[in-house]
């Protein structure tokens, strides 16, 4: 069966889109529970089709999607299985997206610019969503778009346990890649210790995508293994750039940890030739092999995801999750 029972009254149904059926495998696992077959194709045109292979009548739908390249195709896929998970009459239907689509165009940075990211959450809304899930969204404000609840998720917890394991009594040091970060650096400050906090001063052409020059570091970096944080790596040239800084600034080893691993072409070549001493990021999107090297480690952002779904299911509390502190 594709449902997990809460009572005789109440039941969970996981749906996954096609763009990362391995965490949705996953989630699935950590629920105890199996993927709601789903019928999906493309038509010659473009057009998706999609159709559940068991009724969700009455039933509490969570609709897992990735959303890599092409991350347009994936978004009309959830937008198309929200619908149709409404249609045949689910009693509530949550949208669960970790890397949220278009989360970086969340506010008109010049005049006649769209606010994209608003745009996507009303139409996840007008498609029937009830609910969003994400995780580590690039601006806290993308939770004021949607018209309901919306579950703002934090790696921050698995990454830093994952790193404070690694460096162990070296001395650490917090990088935030720039100062638009600096709160989400504090945080995991906090996880680390209170490991002091730096961060690499930027420039940015806001007419081309995906550039900006990292020139100098402001803070103490100089025999430290320096934590390089960031929500996502799309490019990696910001990062790469960064790396750079820190180490012509004295720095012992550079560690980078993000969240969403977007490696958009050349990030993986970049990353592998930067001087960092590892490369850590969640499988919120998936990398193809092509994109994988020696020094990333992917961690599981799955038992996260279930955790949190369980406790909506069950009208539980997803903030207590972080202890209330992330």
């Amino acid at each position: 069966m594709s449902e997990l029972s809460h009572n005789v009254d109440k039941k969970l149904v996981l749906a996954s889109g096609r763009a990362h059926p391995e965490l949705a495998e996953e989630v699935a696992a950590a629920l105890g529970t199996e993927l709601l077959p789903m019928s999906a194709y493309d038509f010659a045109n473009g057009e998706i089709y999609v159709r559940s292979g068991e009724s969700v009548r009455g039933k509490d739908v969570f609709v897992i999607q990735a959303h890599p390249a092409p991350l347009n195709n994936w978004l009309m896929e959830q937008l198309i299985m929200v619908d149709s998970m409404k249609r045949a009459s689910a009693r509530r239907v949550t949208v669960v997206a970790p890397f949220y689509p278009y989360a970086r165009q969340d506010k008109k940075g010049r005049g006649r610019e769209p606010i994209s990211a608003r745009l996507v959450a009303d139409m996840f809304k007008v498609a029937g969503a009830d609910r969003i899930m994400s995780v580590d969204l690039h601006t806290a404000q993308i939770q004021g778009f949607f018209d309901g609840p919306v579950d703002h998720l934090f790696a921050i917890p698995l990454l830093a346990d994952y790193i404070r394991k690694v460096v162990g009594d070296d001395p650490v040091t917090v990088v935030s890649p720039d100062t638009g970060r600096v709160r989400v650096a504090e945080q995991w400050a906090e996880r680390l210790g209170g490991a002091p906090l730096a961060f690499v001063h930027k420039s940015r052409d806001l007419t081309v995508p995906n550039q900006a020059v990292s020139k100098t570091v402001v803070g103490q970096v100089e025999g430290r293994t320096c934590v390089l944080i960031d929500d996502m790596i799309d490019t990696g040239g910001t990062i790469a750039g960064a790396v750079k800084v820190l180490k012509d600034a004295g720095a012992k080893d550079v560690i980078i940890a993000a969240t969403h691993a977007v490696f958009s072409d050349p990030a993986a070549q970049r990353l592998a030739e930067s001087g960092a001493r590892e490369v850590v990021v969640t499988n919120t999107l998936p990398i193809p092999e092509s994109k994988r090297f020696d020094c990333l480690t992917v961690l599981s952002i799955a038992p996260l995801l279930a955790r949190a779904i369980k406790e909506v299911f069950e009208d539980g509390s997803v903030t207590s999750l972080f202890d209330g502190d992330a």
